[in-house]
């Protein structure tokens, strides 16, 4: 589903990764962490799709609600496994956005 974001400027949280082969318990850990995330002051929405490579967009009012979510306990737990366990490899990028418009039938 397409995240409903307000008028910009709004932030873009774009993490990228390659999983690895062990499993335990990633999707039970990736839908608590939406949901989690869901919880924040200024979490706006999030887009997510998996194939080779995996994209989830999560969208933030400012560079301090993102700062707040990364210090987040549950969510550092999370990426410590994230390391150790399920990504071969992972890019964040955080991204201001000053433009969106889309098309809908």
């Amino acid at each position: 589903m397409i995240a409903q974001t307000p008028e910009p400027p709004y932030y873009a949280v774009i993490f990228t990764s390659e999983r690895t082969e062990i499993d335990d318990n990633y999707g039970v850990t990736a839908d608590r962490m939406v949901e989690l995330a869901k919880q924040q002051p200024g979490f706006l929405g999030v887009e997510s799709a998996r194939n080779a490579i995996g994209i989830t967009v999560s969208y933030w009012a400012d560079l301090e609600a993102i700062t707040h979510w990364r210090k987040d306990i549950e969510h550092t737990i999370a990426r410590e496994k994230g390391r150790a366990d399920w990504y071969r490899v992972f890019k964040v990028r955080i991204a201001k956005v000053e433009r969106d418009y889309g098309f809908e039938k």
